[in-house]
Protein backbone atom coordinates (compact mmCIF):
# COMPACT_ATOMS: atom_id res chain seq x y z
CA UNK A 1 0.00 0.00 0.00
CA UNK A 2 1.75 3.44 -0.81
CA UNK A 3 2.06 6.14 1.43
CA UNK A 4 -1.05 8.35 2.13
CA UNK A 5 -2.33 11.49 3.61
CA UNK A 6 -4.66 11.09 6.40
CA UNK A 7 -6.82 12.88 8.80
CA UNK A 8 -6.46 11.59 12.52
CA UNK A 9 -9.13 13.15 15.01
CA UNK A 10 -7.88 14.81 18.13
CA UNK A 11 -10.87 13.93 21.30
CA UNK A 12 -12.98 17.15 22.11
CA UNK A 13 -11.11 18.95 25.14
CA UNK A 14 -13.23 18.90 28.26
CA UNK A 15 -14.17 22.37 29.35
CA UNK A 16 -14.35 23.54 25.90
CA UNK A 17 -16.83 23.78 22.81
CA UNK A 18 -14.35 23.16 20.15
CA UNK A 19 -14.70 20.84 17.66
CA UNK A 20 -12.02 18.42 17.41
CA UNK A 21 -9.11 19.04 15.63
CA UNK A 22 -7.81 17.39 12.36
CA UNK A 23 -4.33 16.29 12.33
CA UNK A 24 -2.75 15.47 8.81
CA UNK A 25 -0.82 11.82 9.41
CA UNK A 26 1.27 10.20 6.64
CA UNK A 27 1.27 6.75 6.90
CA UNK A 28 3.23 4.43 4.71
CA UNK A 29 3.53 0.93 4.13
CA UNK A 30 3.11 -2.15 5.98
CA UNK A 31 5.70 -4.81 5.52
CA UNK A 32 5.49 -7.63 7.41
CA UNK A 33 7.93 -9.79 8.42
CA UNK A 34 9.02 -12.30 10.72
CA UNK A 35 8.34 -11.40 14.62
CA UNK A 36 11.67 -10.69 16.50
CA UNK A 37 13.15 -13.65 19.02
CA UNK A 38 11.46 -14.71 21.84
CA UNK A 39 12.82 -16.71 24.67
CA UNK A 40 9.55 -17.45 25.81
CA UNK A 41 8.75 -18.76 22.14
CA UNK A 42 5.75 -17.27 19.16
CA UNK A 43 2.93 -18.91 17.09
CA UNK A 44 4.56 -19.72 14.18
CA UNK A 45 1.52 -18.13 12.22
CA UNK A 46 2.43 -14.78 13.56
CA UNK A 47 3.67 -12.09 11.64
CA UNK A 48 4.96 -8.52 12.64
CA UNK A 49 5.63 -4.97 11.17
CA UNK A 50 6.35 -1.89 12.40
CA UNK A 51 4.38 1.31 11.49
CA UNK A 52 5.64 5.13 12.54
CA UNK A 53 3.46 7.22 13.77
CA UNK A 54 3.95 10.84 15.41
CA UNK A 55 4.89 11.35 18.93
CA UNK A 56 2.91 14.44 18.91
CA UNK A 57 -0.09 14.46 17.02
CA UNK A 58 0.06 18.10 17.30
CA UNK A 59 3.17 18.43 15.50
CA UNK A 60 2.81 15.48 13.04
CA UNK A 61 5.90 16.41 11.15
CA UNK A 62 8.49 16.26 13.95
CA UNK A 63 9.50 13.34 15.82
CA UNK A 64 8.16 9.77 14.75
CA UNK A 65 8.19 6.80 17.08
CA UNK A 66 7.66 3.33 16.19
CA UNK A 67 4.68 1.12 16.67
CA UNK A 68 4.99 -2.51 16.95
CA UNK A 69 2.23 -5.01 15.48
CA UNK A 70 1.38 -8.53 14.44
CA UNK A 71 -1.07 -10.99 13.10
CA UNK A 72 -2.33 -14.18 12.62
CA UNK A 73 -4.74 -13.70 9.23
CA UNK A 74 -8.14 -15.38 9.51
CA UNK A 75 -8.76 -18.22 7.57
CA UNK A 76 -8.93 -17.98 3.84
CA UNK A 77 -12.52 -17.21 2.23
CA UNK A 78 -13.54 -16.93 6.34
CA UNK A 79 -12.66 -13.38 6.67
CA UNK A 80 -14.76 -10.23 7.66
CA UNK A 81 -11.73 -7.79 9.03
CA UNK A 82 -9.10 -7.13 11.82
CA UNK A 83 -9.71 -7.78 15.32
CA UNK A 84 -6.72 -5.75 17.47
CA UNK A 85 -6.01 -6.27 20.77
CA UNK A 86 -5.11 -5.14 24.25
CA UNK A 87 -3.90 -7.44 26.86
CA UNK A 88 -4.41 -5.12 29.42
CA UNK A 89 -1.58 -3.15 31.54
CA UNK A 90 -1.11 -0.12 31.16
CA UNK A 91 2.61 -1.33 30.64
CA UNK A 92 1.55 -4.99 29.28
CA UNK A 93 3.34 -6.01 25.84
CA UNK A 94 0.58 -7.19 23.34
CA UNK A 95 2.60 -8.43 20.75
CA UNK A 96 2.14 -12.23 21.29
CA UNK A 97 -1.68 -12.01 22.12
CA UNK A 98 -2.83 -13.08 18.70
CA UNK A 99 -1.72 -16.58 19.62
CA UNK A 100 -3.03 -16.46 23.20
CA UNK A 101 -6.77 -15.67 21.94
CA UNK A 102 -7.26 -19.61 22.18
CA UNK A 103 -7.87 -19.32 25.59
CA UNK A 104 -10.75 -16.80 25.55
CA UNK A 105 -12.22 -17.39 22.07
CA UNK A 106 -13.14 -20.75 19.88
CA UNK A 107 -11.82 -20.86 16.25
CA UNK A 108 -14.85 -20.05 15.22
CA UNK A 109 -14.83 -16.23 15.95
CA UNK A 110 -11.09 -15.95 15.21
CA UNK A 111 -11.00 -17.51 11.81
CA UNK A 112 -12.57 -14.74 11.03
CA UNK A 113 -10.42 -12.06 11.37
CA UNK A 114 -6.75 -11.24 11.27
CA UNK A 115 -6.02 -10.90 14.56
CA UNK A 116 -3.77 -8.37 15.71
CA UNK A 117 -1.54 -7.75 18.66
CA UNK A 118 0.15 -4.43 19.32
CA UNK A 119 2.50 -3.54 21.99
CA UNK A 120 1.06 -0.11 22.45
CA UNK A 121 4.04 3.26 22.54
CA UNK A 122 6.35 3.12 24.80
CA UNK A 123 6.19 -0.85 25.36
CA UNK A 124 8.42 -3.44 24.28
CA UNK A 125 9.23 -3.91 20.88
CA UNK A 126 7.79 -0.01 20.20
CA UNK A 127 9.50 3.14 20.73
CA UNK A 128 9.65 1.79 24.54
CA UNK A 129 11.09 4.35 27.74
CA UNK A 130 12.53 3.78 30.87
CA UNK A 131 12.97 4.71 34.39
CA UNK A 132 15.89 3.93 35.33
CA UNK A 133 17.32 1.44 37.50
CA UNK A 134 13.57 0.79 39.43
CA UNK A 135 13.08 -2.69 37.34
CA UNK A 136 12.54 -5.15 39.90
CA UNK A 137 11.38 -3.15 42.66
CA UNK A 138 10.06 -4.93 45.73
CA UNK A 139 5.92 -5.42 45.11
CA UNK A 140 5.68 -3.70 48.61
CA UNK A 141 7.08 -0.54 46.94
CA UNK A 142 6.10 -0.39 43.36
CA UNK A 143 2.28 -1.25 44.40
CA UNK A 144 2.61 1.79 47.55
CA UNK A 145 2.39 0.12 50.73
CA UNK A 146 2.38 2.19 53.59
CA UNK A 147 5.37 1.19 56.32
CA UNK A 148 3.95 -1.27 59.19
CA UNK A 149 2.82 1.82 61.36
CA UNK A 150 1.13 3.24 58.55
CA UNK A 151 3.61 5.72 57.57
CA UNK A 152 3.69 6.73 54.09
CA UNK A 153 7.23 8.88 54.57
CA UNK A 154 9.28 6.00 52.58
CA UNK A 155 6.50 6.09 49.72
CA UNK A 156 7.31 9.65 49.23
CA UNK A 157 10.67 9.55 48.71
CA UNK A 158 10.08 6.21 46.19
CA UNK A 159 7.28 8.08 44.52
CA UNK A 160 9.70 11.43 43.87
CA UNK A 161 12.93 9.48 43.03
CA UNK A 162 10.77 7.37 40.66
CA UNK A 163 9.49 10.41 38.38
CA UNK A 164 12.85 11.90 38.39
CA UNK A 165 14.13 8.59 36.64
CA UNK A 166 11.18 8.53 34.38
CA UNK A 167 12.11 12.24 33.27
CA UNK A 168 15.49 11.72 33.15
CA UNK A 169 15.51 8.68 31.26
CA UNK A 170 12.40 9.04 29.10
CA UNK A 171 12.96 12.59 27.97
CA UNK A 172 10.78 14.22 25.32
CA UNK A 173 8.56 10.89 24.81
CA UNK A 174 7.41 10.63 28.55
CA UNK A 175 4.65 13.06 27.99
CA UNK A 176 2.92 11.73 25.26
CA UNK A 177 2.68 7.85 26.44
CA UNK A 178 -0.85 8.46 27.07
CA UNK A 179 -4.81 6.55 26.66
CA UNK A 180 -5.78 8.75 23.82
CA UNK A 181 -2.30 8.90 22.03
CA UNK A 182 -2.22 4.95 21.88
CA UNK A 183 -5.96 5.15 20.33
CA UNK A 184 -4.40 7.25 17.63
CA UNK A 185 -1.79 5.06 17.16
CA UNK A 186 -4.93 2.41 16.66
CA UNK A 187 -6.53 4.84 14.06
CA UNK A 188 -2.78 5.00 11.76
CA UNK A 189 -2.81 1.50 11.75
CA UNK A 190 -6.10 1.22 10.30
CA UNK A 191 -5.43 3.56 7.81
CA UNK A 192 -2.02 1.94 7.20
CA UNK A 193 -3.60 -0.97 6.49
CA UNK A 194 -6.25 0.15 4.71
CA UNK A 195 -8.84 -1.22 6.68
CA UNK A 196 -12.95 0.70 6.96
CA UNK A 197 -13.43 -0.08 10.29
CA UNK A 198 -11.90 -2.12 13.42
CA UNK A 199 -13.12 -4.83 15.65
CA UNK A 200 -11.31 -4.79 19.02
CA UNK A 201 -11.09 -7.51 22.26
CA UNK A 202 -9.70 -5.19 25.73
CA UNK A 203 -9.13 -6.81 28.88
CA UNK A 204 -8.39 -4.30 32.09
CA UNK A 205 -6.98 -1.46 30.86
CA UNK A 206 -7.44 -2.32 27.23
CA UNK A 207 -11.67 -1.74 28.07
CA UNK A 208 -10.64 1.97 28.74
CA UNK A 209 -8.51 2.33 25.70
CA UNK A 210 -11.29 0.50 23.39
CA UNK A 211 -13.52 3.17 24.93
CA UNK A 212 -11.52 5.98 24.39
CA UNK A 213 -11.22 4.83 20.96
CA UNK A 214 -14.79 4.65 20.43
CA UNK A 215 -15.17 8.14 21.54
CA UNK A 216 -12.89 9.32 19.21
CA UNK A 217 -13.53 7.42 16.25
CA UNK A 218 -17.00 6.16 16.44
CA UNK A 219 -17.57 5.63 13.05
CA UNK A 220 -14.27 3.54 12.45
CA UNK A 221 -16.08 0.89 15.38
CA UNK A 222 -17.20 -2.58 14.14
CA UNK A 223 -17.46 -4.99 16.70
CA UNK A 224 -15.69 -4.14 20.27
CA UNK A 225 -15.58 -6.51 23.43
CA UNK A 226 -14.20 -5.14 26.57
CA UNK A 227 -13.56 -7.71 29.25
CA UNK A 228 -12.84 -6.24 33.24
CA UNK A 229 -13.92 -3.34 32.59
CA UNK A 230 -12.50 0.23 33.80
CA UNK A 231 -13.85 3.31 34.45
CA UNK A 232 -12.24 6.33 34.65
CA UNK A 233 -15.04 9.05 35.34
CA UNK A 234 -12.93 10.47 38.81
CA UNK A 235 -9.15 9.62 37.32
CA UNK A 236 -6.79 7.16 38.03
CA UNK A 237 -6.31 7.79 41.29
CA UNK A 238 -10.00 6.79 42.03
CA UNK A 239 -9.78 3.96 40.06
CA UNK A 240 -6.81 2.80 42.39
CA UNK A 241 -8.50 3.72 45.41
CA UNK A 242 -11.44 1.03 44.09
CA UNK A 243 -8.86 -1.74 45.15
CA UNK A 244 -9.50 -1.28 48.60
CA UNK A 245 -13.48 -2.28 48.14
CA UNK A 246 -13.13 -4.83 45.39
CA UNK A 247 -10.42 -6.70 47.34
CA UNK A 248 -12.89 -6.97 50.24
CA UNK A 249 -15.05 -8.15 48.07
CA UNK A 250 -12.86 -11.03 46.91
CA UNK A 251 -11.60 -11.70 49.88
CA UNK A 252 -14.30 -14.29 51.01
CA UNK A 253 -13.88 -16.27 47.97
CA UNK A 254 -10.91 -17.64 49.14
CA UNK A 255 -11.59 -17.82 52.65
CA UNK A 256 -14.37 -19.61 52.41
CA UNK A 257 -12.16 -22.00 50.24
CA UNK A 258 -9.47 -22.42 52.31
CA UNK A 259 -11.82 -23.08 55.33
CA UNK A 260 -13.64 -26.13 53.62
CA UNK A 261 -10.54 -27.59 53.50
CA UNK A 262 -9.23 -26.58 56.85
CA UNK A 263 -8.37 -30.30 57.56
CA UNK A 264 -5.56 -29.37 54.75
CA UNK A 265 -4.17 -25.95 55.64
CA UNK A 266 -5.39 -25.52 59.37
CA UNK A 267 -6.26 -21.62 58.74
CA UNK A 268 -9.60 -22.12 60.62
CA UNK A 269 -12.65 -24.08 60.11
CA UNK A 270 -14.86 -20.93 58.90
CA UNK A 271 -14.03 -18.00 56.73
CA UNK A 272 -14.05 -15.62 59.38
CA UNK A 273 -11.00 -17.96 61.04
CA UNK A 274 -9.08 -17.77 58.34
CA UNK A 275 -9.78 -14.15 57.36
CA UNK A 276 -8.38 -13.49 61.33
CA UNK A 277 -5.66 -16.14 60.63
CA UNK A 278 -4.94 -13.78 57.36
CA UNK A 279 -4.37 -10.47 59.59
CA UNK A 280 -2.59 -12.48 62.83
CA UNK A 281 0.53 -13.89 59.73
CA UNK A 282 0.00 -10.66 57.88
CA UNK A 283 1.38 -8.70 60.99
CA UNK A 284 3.69 -11.13 62.17
CA UNK A 285 5.58 -10.58 58.68
CA UNK A 286 5.78 -7.04 59.71
CA UNK A 287 7.32 -7.56 62.78
CA UNK A 288 9.94 -10.47 61.37
CA UNK A 289 10.27 -11.11 57.73
CA UNK A 290 11.06 -14.39 55.92
CA UNK A 291 13.31 -14.20 53.71
CA UNK A 292 13.38 -16.60 50.48
CA UNK A 293 16.35 -18.13 48.61
CA UNK A 294 16.65 -15.68 46.31
CA UNK A 295 17.03 -12.88 48.42
CA UNK A 296 13.76 -11.42 48.40
CA UNK A 297 12.51 -10.22 51.81
CA UNK A 298 8.45 -11.22 52.80
CA UNK A 299 7.54 -9.03 54.86
CA UNK A 300 3.84 -8.30 55.78
CA UNK A 301 3.00 -6.10 52.86
CA UNK A 302 4.72 -8.09 50.28
CA UNK A 303 2.45 -11.09 51.94
CA UNK A 304 -0.37 -8.82 51.29
CA UNK A 305 0.42 -7.72 48.00
CA UNK A 306 0.89 -11.69 46.84
CA UNK A 307 -2.13 -12.30 48.01
CA UNK A 308 -4.22 -9.52 46.55
CA UNK A 309 -2.35 -10.35 42.92
CA UNK A 310 -3.25 -14.24 43.66
CA UNK A 311 -7.16 -13.38 44.02
CA UNK A 312 -6.79 -12.56 40.50
CA UNK A 313 -8.01 -16.07 39.69
CA UNK A 314 -10.06 -19.01 41.05
CA UNK A 315 -7.14 -21.42 39.60
CA UNK A 316 -4.47 -19.51 41.92
CA UNK A 317 -6.20 -20.60 45.09
CA UNK A 318 -3.98 -24.28 45.84
CA UNK A 319 -0.76 -22.19 45.16
CA UNK A 320 -1.80 -19.06 47.49
CA UNK A 321 -3.03 -21.12 50.31
CA UNK A 322 0.40 -23.40 50.24
CA UNK A 323 1.99 -20.26 50.43
CA UNK A 324 0.50 -19.03 53.51
CA UNK A 325 1.46 -22.26 55.08
CA UNK A 326 5.29 -21.89 54.06
CA UNK A 327 5.19 -18.43 55.20
CA UNK A 328 3.30 -19.84 58.50
CA UNK A 329 5.67 -22.67 58.90
CA UNK A 330 8.42 -22.42 56.17
CA UNK A 331 7.53 -26.17 54.80
CA UNK A 332 6.88 -26.96 51.44
CA UNK A 333 7.70 -25.20 48.53
CA UNK A 334 7.96 -21.04 48.71
CA UNK A 335 6.72 -19.20 45.75
CA UNK A 336 7.98 -17.32 42.75
CA UNK A 337 7.14 -13.90 43.32
CA UNK A 338 6.84 -11.62 40.67
CA UNK A 339 9.61 -9.14 39.41
CA UNK A 340 8.55 -6.12 37.21
CA UNK A 341 10.58 -5.29 34.82
CA UNK A 342 11.68 -1.23 34.28
CA UNK A 343 9.89 -0.93 30.95
CA UNK A 344 6.38 -1.61 32.55
CA UNK A 345 7.08 0.30 35.67
CA UNK A 346 7.71 2.99 33.30
CA UNK A 347 4.60 2.75 31.35
CA UNK A 348 2.53 2.18 34.39
CA UNK A 349 3.13 5.48 35.34
CA UNK A 350 3.58 7.69 32.46
CA UNK A 351 -0.35 6.66 31.54
CA UNK A 352 -1.55 6.89 34.85
CA UNK A 353 -0.06 10.19 35.33
CA UNK A 354 -0.37 11.89 32.20
CA UNK A 355 -3.79 10.46 31.76
CA UNK A 356 -5.34 12.62 34.34
CA UNK A 357 -4.41 15.46 37.46
CA UNK A 358 -3.09 14.17 40.80
CA UNK A 359 -2.82 15.43 44.06
CA UNK A 360 0.27 17.61 44.82
CA UNK A 361 -0.25 17.79 48.39
CA UNK A 362 1.44 14.54 50.24
CA UNK A 363 -1.16 15.54 53.17
CA UNK A 364 -3.97 14.35 51.15
CA UNK A 365 -2.47 11.10 50.86
CA UNK A 366 -1.47 10.25 54.04
CA UNK A 367 -5.11 11.16 55.39
CA UNK A 368 -7.03 8.89 53.15
CA UNK A 369 -4.17 6.08 53.55
CA UNK A 370 -5.35 6.56 57.54
CA UNK A 371 -9.01 6.33 56.48
CA UNK A 372 -8.58 3.07 54.09
CA UNK A 373 -6.48 1.29 56.31
CA UNK A 374 -9.29 1.33 59.06
CA UNK A 375 -11.62 0.33 56.05
CA UNK A 376 -9.95 -2.06 54.06
CA UNK A 377 -7.10 -3.62 56.25
CA UNK A 378 -6.63 -6.31 53.51
CA UNK A 379 -5.07 -3.47 51.57
CA UNK A 380 -3.38 -1.62 54.38
CA UNK A 381 -4.09 1.73 52.46
CA UNK A 382 -2.05 0.54 49.77
CA UNK A 383 -4.76 1.73 46.93
CA UNK A 384 -5.06 5.47 48.55
CA UNK A 385 -1.53 6.23 48.77
CA UNK A 386 0.99 8.19 46.84
CA UNK A 387 2.50 7.65 43.79
CA UNK A 388 5.31 9.00 41.37
CA UNK A 389 2.26 11.29 39.69
CA UNK A 390 2.38 13.35 42.65
CA UNK A 391 5.73 14.75 41.70
CA UNK A 392 5.41 14.18 37.78
CA UNK A 393 7.83 16.71 35.69
CA UNK A 394 4.67 17.82 33.42
CA UNK A 395 1.06 18.30 33.70
CA UNK A 396 -1.15 16.21 31.06
CA UNK A 397 -0.50 17.62 27.79
CA UNK A 398 -4.56 17.62 27.07
CA UNK A 399 -7.39 16.51 29.28
CA UNK A 400 -8.98 13.28 29.56
CA UNK A 401 -10.91 12.08 26.87
CA UNK A 402 -14.56 12.03 28.11
CA UNK A 403 -16.22 8.56 27.22
CA UNK A 404 -19.27 8.90 25.03
CA UNK A 405 -22.50 7.80 24.84
CA UNK A 406 -22.35 8.72 20.90
CA UNK A 407 -21.91 6.10 18.55
CA UNK A 408 -23.32 2.68 17.00
CA UNK A 409 -24.92 0.08 19.35
CA UNK A 410 -21.83 -2.32 19.29
CA UNK A 411 -19.96 -2.59 22.51
CA UNK A 412 -20.05 -5.84 24.70
CA UNK A 413 -19.09 -5.70 28.30
CA UNK A 414 -18.28 -8.77 30.85
CA UNK A 415 -18.05 -8.27 34.06
CA UNK A 416 -16.94 -10.59 37.18
CA UNK A 417 -19.45 -9.55 39.81
CA UNK A 418 -16.28 -10.21 42.28
CA UNK A 419 -13.11 -8.73 40.05
CA UNK A 420 -10.44 -7.97 42.56
CA UNK A 421 -8.62 -5.53 40.01
CA UNK A 422 -11.95 -3.90 37.59
CA UNK A 423 -14.32 -3.98 40.38
CA UNK A 424 -18.00 -4.71 38.72
CA UNK A 425 -18.69 -1.37 40.15
CA UNK A 426 -16.23 0.13 37.40
CA UNK A 427 -17.11 -1.98 34.65
CA UNK A 428 -21.24 -0.31 35.43
CA UNK A 429 -19.64 2.71 35.35
CA UNK A 430 -18.01 2.46 31.79
CA UNK A 431 -21.12 1.00 31.16
CA UNK A 432 -23.53 4.31 32.01
CA UNK A 433 -20.40 6.16 29.72
CA UNK A 434 -21.07 4.13 26.75
CA UNK A 435 -25.63 4.49 27.36
CA UNK A 436 -26.98 2.64 24.64
CA UNK A 437 -23.85 1.69 22.81
CA UNK A 438 -23.15 -0.82 25.03
CA UNK A 439 -24.66 -4.07 26.80
CA UNK A 440 -23.08 -5.18 30.06
CA UNK A 441 -22.94 -9.10 30.88
CA UNK A 442 -21.99 -9.43 34.27
CA UNK A 443 -21.30 -13.10 35.94
CA UNK A 444 -21.32 -14.02 39.36
CA UNK A 445 -18.07 -15.13 39.67
CA UNK A 446 -14.90 -13.83 41.57
CA UNK A 447 -11.20 -13.09 39.86
CA UNK A 448 -9.87 -11.03 37.06
CA UNK A 449 -11.01 -11.57 33.18
CA UNK A 450 -14.27 -13.28 33.10
CA UNK A 451 -13.99 -14.68 29.04
CA UNK A 452 -12.81 -18.33 28.69
CA UNK A 453 -14.38 -20.15 31.87
CA UNK A 454 -17.92 -21.62 30.04
CA UNK A 455 -20.00 -19.14 31.16
CA UNK A 456 -22.83 -17.07 29.43
CA UNK A 457 -20.16 -14.14 28.72
CA UNK A 458 -18.72 -16.76 26.59
CA UNK A 459 -21.14 -17.42 24.37
CA UNK A 460 -23.00 -13.95 24.39
CA UNK A 461 -18.60 -12.63 23.37
CA UNK A 462 -19.08 -15.14 20.47
CA UNK A 463 -22.09 -14.76 19.24
CA UNK A 464 -21.55 -10.84 18.93
CA UNK A 465 -18.03 -11.19 16.89
CA UNK A 466 -19.19 -14.14 14.92
CA UNK A 467 -23.05 -12.63 14.16
CA UNK A 468 -22.95 -9.08 15.32
CA UNK A 469 -26.01 -10.10 17.76
CA UNK A 470 -25.66 -7.74 21.28
CA UNK A 471 -28.04 -9.13 23.93
CA UNK A 472 -30.99 -7.03 23.98
CA UNK A 473 -30.71 -5.80 27.31
CA UNK A 474 -27.88 -6.12 30.50
CA UNK A 475 -27.67 -9.45 31.60
CA UNK A 476 -26.60 -11.80 34.46
CA UNK A 477 -25.71 -15.51 34.63
CA UNK A 478 -24.31 -18.06 36.76
CA UNK A 479 -20.31 -18.44 37.44
CA UNK A 480 -18.25 -21.55 36.99
CA UNK A 481 -18.18 -23.76 39.95
CA UNK A 482 -15.65 -23.30 42.32
CA UNK A 483 -13.90 -26.31 43.09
Amino acid sequence: MAAAMVVLAAPTLLGTAAEPEAYPVTVGDVHWTACPASEAGRDPRQQCAAVEVPLDYRHPDGRRIQIAVSRIPAKPGSRRGVLMTNPGGPGVPGLDLPGLMPALFPASVLERYDVLGIDPRGVGHSTPISCGEFGGTGLDMLLPYPAADGSIARNVDFARRLATGCSIFSGEVLPHVTTANTARDMEAIRVALGEPTISFFGGSYGTYLGAVYATLYPERTDRFVFDSAIDLRSGWRGFYRSWGSSNAVRLPDFTQWVAARHATYQFGASPRAVEQAYASLAARLDRVPVRLSDGTVVNGNVFREHTRLQLTSDANFPGLAAAWVYFRTGQGTPPVLPRFPDNYIAVLNAVSCNDSDWPRDIAIYARQVAADRMTFPITAGMPANIRPCAFWPAQPIEPPVQISDQGPRNVLIVQNARDPSTSWVNGHGLRESLGDRAVLVTVDAGGHIALGRGTCADAAASAFLTGGQLPARDIRCDGPTLR
